[in-house]
């Protein structure tokens, strides 16, 4: 586990940050989906990145690509939204941020949403667009935020265990991994978190799950934990709800997981990349962890 501290820069735009959250989300107004893309589409888009919409295979999404991309490797994006919300266009800024740094293309996932479609429909889509994308690219990794780290994180388990696909890492930013809501800092973070509140987790659960128990690994990852995973990146703010599902997760799955903890960061900071020093500092990381991970299996 590495602890980082709070940068001392971002302490004021931090508060200003928490500010602005309240007074979002207390008065924008429009369908609920509409608003969370709204929120997430904020992340500005790096120079030197193109965004195009998916012509078919490999599945429906959009297609993030830095101009100087290496065309041997690529990403698999799963965005967050408690199964409910998000799409792949709304999350072309925050994922140009990374492979700007990663230099690989990445392709971004619109996987169908609850209550519409249930467990497994968007874990099934998931696997079978990375087994598309092995298909074209000597490696691949996958990488996604909030629920989409949870469905990361089961997508890269199926896929290493019931399909034989070939993963070289997996990236993941304040997963959501134990629908059933049984850790400590749902509870202890619950005024702390300035985004997400045990609620409204609750309705999302019980949206994604349908008739599938709450504690079934293909929906919470952490109940599936096992050493036949890939390398695993995950990164989680001390003031979130869901910060013991990372904890949790890292220790059951043991050392092919890396945790790292950043002080006084609220849900997916990595988002506020225009805002905070550390969203910076966590992106590049993570960048660096899928970099040297795909040029390793690109090599090998």
């Amino acid at each position: 586990m590495n602890a980082i501290p709070l940068d001392p820069d971002d302490v004021a735009p931090g508060r200003a940050l928490r500010t602005f959250f309240a007074r979002f989300w207390s008065t924008e107004t429009g369908e609920p989906r509409d608003v969370y893309d709204r929120f997430v589409a904020a992340t500005p888009t790096a120079a030197g990145v193109t965004v195009t919409q998916s012509a078919g295979l490999p599945g429906p999404g959009i297609w993030v690509r830095p101009v100087d991309a290496n065309s041997e490797a690529a990403l698999l994006f799963l965005h967050g939204g408690g199964y409910g919300l998000g799409s792949a266009g709304a999350y072309a800024g925050f994922v140009s941020q990374l492979v700007a740094r990663v230099k690989m293309p990445a392709f971004v996932l619109d996987y169908p949403l609850a209550p519409e479609a249930c467990l497994p429909t968007a874990l099934e889509l998931s696997v079978d667009t990375l087994h598309r994308l092995r298909s074209t690219y000597s490696a691949v990794a996958v990488a996604g935020d909030s629920a989409g780290g949870g469905l990361t994180l089961a997508t890269v388990a199926e896929a290493v265990r019931h399909t034989g696909i070939d993963v070289a890492a997996a990236a993941v930013f304040s997963p959501w991994t134990d629908l059933s809501l049984s850790g400590a800092s749902v509870r202890a973070n619950a005024i702390s978190d300035p985004l997400l509140d045990p609620e409204y987790l609750r309705r999302s659960a019980a949206a994604y799950l349908g008739d599938t128990p709450a504690d079934d690994p293909r929906a919470s990852p952490l109940f599936g934990t096992a050493s036949d995973l890939p390398p695993v990146l995950i990164q989680v703010g001390t003031d979130e709800i869901l910060l013991d599902d990372s904890i949790r997760y890292a220790a059951a799955a043991g050392p092919r997981v890396q945790l790292e903890i950043y002080q006084g960061m609220h849900h997916v900071f990595q988002l506020n990349v225009g805002q905070l020093a550390t969203a910076r500092r966590a992106v590049a990381s993570a960048a660096d962890f899928l970099a040297a991970r795909l040029q390793e299996r690109i090599s090998a």
